[in-house]
């Protein structure tokens, strides 16, 4: 078998067209809205989107947020969501696919076991995706452009999630405007730290590509974590075993979790930063900004049993307490440093925090001299 097949049989081990419909298929209907109010709707976040580009670079300081046109926002459904995260997993797992054929022992897999094989996954991808499709509210893709015959611009693009957005804001039943243009604050910040750092993409890249293969490169060992895995989760939903998400539990090697520790790291960098920026703004620029706040955070304590045993398994309330740790890290360095100070990271990849650089901010200050 030549390069090539070697890489089309890697990419055939999930069926990524499946995924998508799949996440099409399952993800839960949106809110109820007539045509009119939908057009109005995708104008309003694109309104919204547009105009919170200049408040993340009065805040921030960046300059890169003056022109951003090396990227695109689009308003989107959740099918539409799904499908564009098929994509960019397809481009971050392409790796881990490739050396997990390389390391199979035995006969080659035929057509017919890697198409077996990846529509199996690629109904199990699909089912997470639509899950999270109803969750998120939008989501910067740094990734897109590299996937094959992408149409996306050179940087990637940022998605807002339109009936996602709609529905958590009658849910806390506050001022559409006022809402659209907070979460559009958060999502825009992260459109503008890729820009301001165009290393950050290869680096964020290489390291889950790091991971991933570590994670899913030994065919002949996966099989024992994701026991081992399912065993975690069981302790876990008794209350006898804390963790990060049963997924997460599949990592063992000190190199895994490095590359781990890294990645949570950044990522909490990325969301505690973008989430100062979403705080930053007074009344002045979002009149119910305080009550947005109070009923957003609070609205996580009704999720119920079903959702929150697959947020477990996924990992999901790690992530949350990665906007609270990158935050208190961004808050403290901005009070020593300014945010002047705190741009430094965007300069290089060695100036990112460490995981530990970021529960205790002075590690990172005395590092940089600040």
């Amino acid at each position: 078998m030549d390069r090539m097949e070697s890489q089309q049989q890697a990419q055939s081990l999930i069926n990524w067209e499946l995924a998508a419909s799949t996440a099409a298929r399952l993800a839960p209907p949106g809110p109820a809205m007539s045509p009119g109010e939908i057009g109005k709707a995708v104008d309003s976040l694109r309104f919204s989107a547009d105009i919170s580009v200049p408040h993340v670079h009065d805040i921030t300081g960046l300059e890169a947020a003056r022109d951003l046109r090396d990227s695109h926002v689009l308003v989107v459904d959740r099918a539409s969501w799904a499908k564009a995260n098929t994509q960019s997993f397809a481009v971050m797992l392409q790796p881990a696919l490739q050396q997990m054929m390389d390391s199979r022992r035995g006969p080659a897999m035929t057509p017919a076991a890697a198409a077996a094989s990846g529509a199996i996954t690629g109904s199990q991808l699909g089912a997470v995706l639509a899950f999270l499709s109803s969750k998120v509210l939008g989501q910067y893709d740094p990734f897109a452009a590299l996937a094959p015959d992408s149409k996306a611009p050179p940087a990637g693009r940022l998605l807002l999630v339109a009936p996602n957005i709609i529905s958590v804001e009658r849910e806390l039943n506050v001022d559409p405007d006022d809402f659209r243009l907070w979460v559009c604050l958060h999502e825009q910040t992260h459109r503008v730290q890729f820009a301001a750092a165009p290393w950050l993409r290869t680096h964020m890249l290489e390291e889950i590509e790091r991971l991933s293969t570590n994670l899913l490169g030994n065919v002949d060992s996966i099989m024992d974590r994701a026991t081992a895995a399912a065993r975690s989760l069981r302790d876990r939903s008794t209350g006898t075993t804390p963790g990060r998400g049963a997924i997460l539990d599949l990592l063992q090697n000190p190199e895994e979790k490095a590359s781990l520790s890294h990645l949570t790291a950044v990522m909490s960098l990325l969301e505690g930063h973008a989430n100062v920026v979403m705080d930053a703004v007074d009344s002045t620029l979002v009149p119910s900004v305080k009550t947005i706040r109070q009923r957003f955070s609070a609205r996580g304590k009704d999720r119920g049993v079903i959702e929150k045993f697959i947020r477990n398994i996924l990992g999901l309330d790690a992530k949350m307490r990665q906007y609270s740790d990158g935050a208190k890290f961004v808050r403290e360095v901005v009070a020593v440093a300014g945010m002047e100070g705190l741009n430094r990271v965007w300069e290089s990849a060695e100036q990112l925090p460490t995981e530990a650089e970021i529960h205790e901010a002075k590690l990172w200050l005395e590092r940089m001299g600040l």
